[in-house]
């Protein structure tokens, strides 16, 4: 995109910034007639309880055309229901470049470059991928939420899953044993099984700060892997996430002794990748409209891509 061709930034700030309104449509057919509205939201059309209060006490409810306030209300077949809530947002849009590997009017799947956070971690950061992810809605013209389904470390690349409203976040983070994530990571040495499951649990690292370590007491996790190849001193692992603790495969690894490549937080460092050697390679999910399987794909990054040349050639 030509940014030069876009809107002033000022204009995409005053358009986007504040907040944005949601509108959902559903016509009543024949097996939700007389239920109760309350009871169709939290229920089949998959709202959580904290947002569907957000829509009573503060947006607006419509059957037919009609505003009402009774949730209780009992719908008739052909009923029309519209409900409009406003998502406040406080990310400043913000003009960087961004890899979209799907997009609908629901969701958005990009490809993440290293350095670069998901979140602000401090109120003057605005490089994160939720400001690009901003930006790109706000010289669309869409007015839409942005909410990442789950976090990748600063430099870790690849995929990552963005809900345009807290309703699809909701459905697809409360089925999150639906969203397959696979990895590639390149660790130091070989492992003895080549193909296996890690499941020690993972928590705080009490001796050191924004840090995990595998702990008795800690949360469950669970991380199955094969080895793709092997190289003298390094193998090349593919990684499946069956939950998703903070540095969960570089905490799982560093405790078995064989850290990524590159880690410095639970490794060392390498003179020949500047960062760990960890890739969100390929997510898979059914879409919360229809259910038909979405697969996106990340290409492995330059930096990975000359390292194996290097160590697996």
């Amino acid at each position: 995109m030509n940014f030069k061709e876009t809107k002033p930034l000022e204009q995409l700030r005053l358009f986007w910034y504040g907040s944005v309104e949601v509108k959902l449509s559903y016509l009543i057919d024949k097996s939700l007639a007389g239920r109760e509205l309350r009871l169709l939201a939290l229920g089949p059309w998959g709202f959580s309880e904290k947002l569907w209060k957000r829509i009573k006490w503060n947006g607006r409810i419509l059957v037919n055309g009609r505003e009402h306030h009774d949730a209780r209300l009992r719908v008739k077949t052909g009923d029309r229901v519209e409900l409009i809530w406003q998502e406040k947002t406080n990310v400043i849009p913000v003009q960087l470049p961004l890899d979209i590997l799907y997009e609908d009017d629901m969701l958005l799947v990009v490809n993440k470059p290293a350095n670069m956070l998901i979140h602000p971690t401090y109120g003057s950061s605005r490089d994160t991928l939720v400001h690009a992810v901003a930006g790109y809605l706000a010289r669309k013209g869409e007015q839409a939420g942005v909410h990442p389904l789950y976090r990748l470390d600063r430099d870790t690349t690849g995929v990552v899953v963005i809900a345009k409203s807290a309703k699809v976040q909701y459905e697809m983070t409360r089925r999150h044993d639906q969203l397959s994530r696979e990895y590639l990571a390149i660790i130091e040495g070989h492992l003895a099984n080549k193909k296996g499951r890690l499941t020690e649990p993972i928590g705080p690292d009490p001796a050191h700060k924004n840090c995990w370590m595998v702990r008795r007491d800690g949360r469950s996790a669970v991380t199955e892997y094969e080895v793709v190849k092997e190289g003298p001193n390094c193998s090349l692992l593919k990684i499946h996430l069956l939950t998703g603790r903070t540095h969960q495969i570089r905490v799982h690894f560093s405790s078995i002794g064989h850290p990524l490549i590159g880690d410095r937080l639970y490794g060392r460092t390498c003179q020949l990748l500047a960062r760990q050697a960890l890739h969100a390679q390929c997510i898979s999910f059914a879409h919360p409209h229809d259910g038909r399987k979405i697969i996106c794909q990340a290409p492995v990054p330059d930096d990975m891509q000359q390292f194996m040349q290097s160590c697996f050639t």
